[in-house]
C-alpha cells in the first residue's frame, strides 16, 4: 500500500502538535509571556474573512484540500503555539507574519476555534445507534 507523503507530513504535524498539547509546552517567541486574550467574534470574523474555512471548514470541521486537512473545533494547541505554527505553516497552508496578522488577530481566532462545539461523540447520533 502507498501512502502519499503529504498526507504522512500532516499526521507528523498533528502527532507534534497533540504532543505539544498534552505535554503542556509552549512554544513562544513573546517576551511577556502572557498569551493575547482572545475575542471570538473578532476571530470569526477573521477566520471567514482569512480564508481558514476554505480548507479546515467553517465550523473547523476539517475538509479535504490537496489531502486531509485537521479539524480546529475545540482546538487543543495552547494559543502561543497556535500562533507559532500560523508563522511557519507546513505544506499549502500559508504562513502569516505577524505584519500580515497580529498576535492579537491570532489569538481571537483561536478563541473562535475554541468555541466551537467540536465533534458529536457516536453515542448522541440516532442513525449511528440503530
Amino acid at each position: 500500500m502507498r501512502i502519499n507523503q503529504s498526507v504522512l507530513r500532516i499526521a507528523a504535524v498533528v502527532m507534534i502538535a497533540g504532543a505539544f498539547a498534552a505535554g503542556g509546552i509552549v512554544v513562544s517567541s513573546r517576551a511577556d509571556d502572557a498569551p493575547p486574550a482572545g475575542d471570538p467574534v473578532n476571530g470569526k470574523r477573521l477566520y471567514l474573512a482569512d480564508g481558514c474555512f476554505e480548507c479546515h471548514g467553517r465550523a473547523g470541521q476539517g475538509g479535504r484540500f490537496n489531502y486531509l486537512t485537521p479539524a480546529l473545533a475545540q482546538i487543543a494547541l495552547p494559543v502561543d503555539s497556535f500562533i507559532a505554527f500560523l508563522r511557519e505553516a507546513p505544506n499549502d497552508m500559508p504562513s502569516f507574519s505577524e505584519q500580515v496578522l497580529s498576535d492579537k488577530d491570532a489569538a481571537d481566532i483561536h478563541a473562535f476555534l475554541s468555541s466551537l462545539p467540536g465533534p458529536r461523540p457516536a453515542k448522541d447520533i440516532p442513525i449511528l445507534n440503530n
